[in-house]
C-alpha cells in the first residue's frame, strides 16, 4: 500500500476579522457534499466548491466535536453549510470501525490527504538549491577520484579539498549549473546547484578522503561539496494570497520541459526579498504577443490572457520555486505572475 505523506491543513490560518463571502465566491456546479477519497488534495477538493481554492482557510467552519478538524481523512464528508447566514465549509469525520482482539496486531493508518501532490515536488525540496558565486567559490571541492578514475559514484573513494574543521562528515554533492538571469535587469540572481549525489567524509585533512554514498549521475572533480539540510522535507503548505502585491515572471521550468502545464515546476524572478513565502499562490498571464498592424504601420502588443494559478512550494532569497496547480492554457517562460 502506497503511503501518502501527512500533511497538517492550513493551521492557523484563521483571520484576525471576519470575512463576508458571498454565495458567489462557489462555482456553480459546487456539490452539496463530498466524500473524501483515497488520491484526493486539499486543491482537488477545494476546487469542486470554490472559484478560487486558497481562498478555503477563509470559509473553514471548525467542528469542536473532532478532535483535530485541521485534517482531512478518506472517508470524510465535506459539507457547504450556512453559519449566521454565511457560507462555510465543514467535515464530518467518517466513522472508523477497529475490531478489537487479544493479540498484537499492527494496521498502517490511513494518512491525512496532503495539500497538493507531494510526488511532483518531493524530488525538489531537499535536493534543489539556489547558490551564489560566493558560496560555490568558498565550498569544499572534489580533486580527483582513487585509482585514477576520471568518474566517481556510489562505493567510490574521492579526494575533497578545503574541507571545513568543525567535524561534519555529511554532505551533498553538487554541481553548478547555468544561471538564474532576471529578464527585466539582467542581474545573476544565483545558481542552479544540480544535486549529483551525497558523501561521507573518512578521514578529514588537506585533501581529505570521503565516500560516495549514493550518486544519479557520475561525479566529477570540481564538484562542489555542500552542507545537506537539517531540516526535514517540508510537509505543510498554507495556500493564500500575498499579504502585498507581488509581479514577477517564469524565468525557468524545471526537467527540461519547453511548455509549461498543470504539475510543472516553474522558476520566478521574486523571492524573499519581494515578501514570497511558500504557501503563497499567484496567478499566471500569459504574455501578450506582438504583431504587425499593417493599417497603422506599427507593432502592437496584444493584452495578457490569464492562463492558470501556481503555488510556490520553496523560496530564496532573490527567486523561488512554484507549482502549477492550474493551467487554462498554455505557459511559456517570461509570462508574468502576479498577486490574485
Amino acid at each position: 500500500m502506497r503511503i501518502r505523506m501527512l500533511i497538517a491543513l492550513f493551521c492557523g490560518l484563521w483571520l484576525a476579522a471576519p470575512v463576508v463571502f458571498a454565495d458567489d465566491a462557489f462555482r456553480d456546479d459546487h456539490p452539496q457534499r463530498y466524500i473524501v477519497q483515497t488520491n484526493d488534495t486539499l486543491w482537488d477538493i477545494s476546487e469542486r466548491f470554490l472559484e478560487s481554492p486558497w481562498l478555503w482557510p477563509e470559509i473553514w467552519h471548525v467542528n469542536p466535536d473532532i478532535e483535530n478538524p485541521h485534517l482531512i481523512y478518506p472517508g470524510d464528508e465535506i459539507r457547504l453549510v450556512y453559519v449566521d447566514g454565511e457560507p462555510r465549509l465543514t467535515v464530518d469525520r467518517g466513522m472508523r470501525t477497529v475490531r478489537l482482539s487479544p493479540k498484537v496486531r499492527e494496521e498502517v493508518l490511513e494518512p491525512a490527504i496532503s495539500t497538493i501532490p507531494m510526488e511532483a515536488i518531493r524530488p525538489f525540496l531537499n535536493r534543489s538549491r539556489v547558490l551564489d558565486d560566493a558560496v560555490f567559490d568558498s565550498a569544499p571541492y572534489i580533486l580527483a577520484g582513487e585509482d585514477e578514475r576520471v568518474m566517481a559514484s556510489r562505493g567510490d573513494s574521492i579526494y575533497v579539498r578545503r574541507l571545513p574543521n568543525n567535524g561534519q562528515r555529511a554532505f551533498a554533492i553538487v554541481r553548478k549549473a547555468d544561471p538564474y538571469t532576471d529578464p527585466d535587469t539582467g542581474e545573476v540572481l544565483g545558481y542552479e546547484a544540480t544535486y549529483v549525489g551525497d558523501a561521507r567524509i573518512v578521514q578529514h585533512g588537506d585533501p581529505g578522503t570521503a565516500r560516495v554514498t549514493s550518486s544519479n549521475r557520475e561525479i566529477l572533480p570540481r564538484d562542489r561539496l555542500v552542507q545537506t539540510p537539517s531540516d526535514p522535507i517540508r510537509t505543510t503548505f498554507q495556500p493564500r494570497a500575498p499579504d502585498e502585491a507581488v509581479e514577477g515572471v517564469i524565468i525557468n521550468v524545471m526537467e527540461g520541459v519547453t511548455q509549461i502545464g498543470q504539475y510543472d515546476v516553474v522558476v520566478l524572478n521574486r523571492g524573499k526579498h519581494h515578501g514570497l513565502e511558500d504557501g503563497h499562490v499567484l496567478s499566471v498571464f500569459q504574455a501578450g504577443r506582438e504583431i504587425r498592424d499593417d493599417i497603422a504601420e506599427e507593432t502592437v502588443t496584444l493584452p495578457q490572457e490569464r492562463a492558470g494559478e501556481l503555488i510556490i512550494f520553496q523560496v530564496f532569497d532573490k527567486l523561488s520555486f512554484g507549482l502549477v496547480m492550474r493551467a487554462e492554457r498554455a505557459m511559456n517562460t517570461l509570462d508574468m505572475v502576479r498577486s490574485p
